[in-house]
């Protein structure tokens, strides 16, 4: 094999990669592979289908086109000009002639509607030189993959995921690595994607372990998915059927879904609840392809043969407080309704009580982010742990040291921490300019502990038990195992379900 230009044989055809790292490394890069059909066309809308072979050897040196994406408040680089065969893998491999390598696979965040493979904060050099083979691949965002739509499957970017998966079981030991010995990991909407992989039927198997970071509560029923797809429809005069919008060009379904989200953050129907994440999307409990809530599966021992880990950090909710310029702004108005919309029973008291210091920002960040990740992430491995299964649990106390420490622990700080990614997208948010040595170290815990979990099943700290032990991994200047971390937050929403918002 040449170390420039090395070629890998898989199912549909040969593919050349490149020398991926500093001075070229020791890490080989296979990107833009198509692990499924173009989903548009006379596909637009429907489940993925496997893609078709190829003659000769594919350049596999550039990643592919992202899937149309938008909103968050985040500006779109996105155009249809750059191309929309948008389903394909990336894949770095420590050893391509070698065999039986542990298989990280991961999904990115971005709110089901934003996020690429190709961000550089995913780049999977600094992983794949700890001895694992790393793949990241895209998946349908927004109205394209997770909007109901009449006619056409729901949950289209699960059965992306799957699609995904199936590629790697097939074809990964052609890269060195072990379709035995895969760990899934992802965070904020990666992670609630995983979460919902763990309760599908048809995502058995794929997978022997799990990373979640951060898991997304909301989860939606039919109904509210229905809602939802009507209002975004209904801003460009249509509705919600297969026929009435496999016509619209992606552009203007993205623009109808911004316009949508703006009319809901002044009247917050028919979000409801979500209306503080204003979030229109997440995985949807049809009975089908998600039959049950990851919770719900949790509960009854689905998932108890996939060993876990995971956690979240501390202030998750303030990176979005800070995007939204949100802080100063809140109102005693606003953390009266979020904690009697959000919360359970009671709740601002217990949190003015284990607060007292706090003032409104902080009080509103911290019912937001027990609402929308830390709590769900608890109560998951919580009756995973319950029902039999293996679960590490961890959280991120470290603070960021950009906006001037506003941030301080904030959603999406362990992203470039478990990739060693320091200086990528995410990283000048989080860090600025130059992440300090505290990150420098801190990633090396993170990727030691992750890399170990894929290779053993031992991340380096003891089982969480909530019924027993109860300790978390908490990461810091200085790490240490803690016993019954967040304890008030998790008395307050002990009796509280996440089940599909209504």
């Amino acid at each position: 094999m040449s170390v420039t230009e090395p070629t890998v044989k898989i199912a549909t055809g040969r593919v050349r990669g490149h020398a991926a790292g500093p001075a070229g490394g020791s890490v080989t890069a296979f990107k833009g592979i198509p692990f499924a059909a173009a989903p548009f066309g006379a596909d637009r809308f429907l489940a993925p289908r496997p893609p078709g072979p190829w003659d000769g050897t594919r350049d596999a040196t550039a990643f592919g086109p992202r899937p149309p994406q938008g909103g968050l408040g985040m500006p779109s680089s996105w155009s249809s000009a750059d191309g929309l065969d948008c389903l394909t893998v990336n894949v770095w491999t420590p050893d391509a002639g070698g065999s039986g390598l542990p298989v990280m696979v991961y999904l990115y965040g971005g709110g089901y509607m934003i996020g690429s493979s190709d961000q550089p904060d995913y780049d999977g050099t600094p992983l794949a030189t700890e001895g694992v083979v790393v793949v990241t691949f895209n998946y349908r965002l927004g109205m394209e993959g997770f909007g109901l739509v009449e006619g056409a499957p729901p949950n289209r970017a699960l059965l992306d995921q799957v699609a995904a998966l199936r590629w790697v079981r097939d074809n990964i030991a052609a890269f060195g690595g072990d379709p035995a010995a895969v760990t899934v990991f992802g965070e904020s909407a990666g992670a609630g994607s995983i979460a919902a992989l763990l309760a599908m039927p048809s995502a058995r198997g794929l997978f022997g372990r799990a990373i979640i970071q951060s898991l997304p509560g909301p989860f939606f029923t039919p109904s509210f998915a229905r809602r939802a797809a009507e209002s975004i429809a209904g801003e460009l005069g249509r509705r919600p059927t297969l026929d009435d919008l496999a016509g619209a060009a992606p552009e203007d379904l993205l623009r109808a879904t911004d316009a949508a989200m703006a009319r809901a953050m002044n009247d917050r129907a028919p979000w409801g609840s979500p209306a503080p994440s204003a979030i229109p999307f997440g995985p949807v409990v049809d009975g089908e392809v998600l039959p049950e809530s990851p919770w719900a599966a949790a509960e009854r021992g689905a998932t108890r043969g996939v060993p876990l880990i995971a956690g979240y950090t501390r202030d998750e909710y303030r990176l979005f407080m800070a995007l939204r310029e949100q802080f100063g702004t809140i109102t005693d108005e606003l953390l009266a309704w979020t904690m009697e919309t959000l919360a359970p029973a009671g709740a601002e008291s217990v949190y003015r009580s284990g607060h007292p210091d706090a003032d409104l920002d902080e009080l509103y960040s911290l019912v937001v982010s027990d609402w929308l990740f830390r709590m769900p992430t608890a109560h998951l491995a919580a009756a995973h742990a319950r029902a039999g299964g293996t679960v590490h649990a961890y959280e991120l106390t470290w603070p960021s040291p950009a906006m001037g420490g506003l941030l301080r622990s904030c959603h999406g700080l362990d992203v470039p921490l478990t990739f060693g990614t320091l200086d990528g997208w995410i990283g000048l948010i989080v860090f600025g300019d130059a992440a300090p040595p505290e990150a420098e170290a801190l990633s090396r815990r993170f990727r030691t502990a992750w890399t170990a979990f894929a290779s053993t099943g031992d991340p380096g700290w003891p089982a969480h038990e909530p019924d027993g032990g109860d300790l978390t991994r908490v990461f810091d200047v200085e790490t240490a195992d803690v016993p019954g971390a967040e304890a008030a937050s998790r008395r307050l929403w002990a009796d509280h379900r996440f089940d599909a918002l209504r």
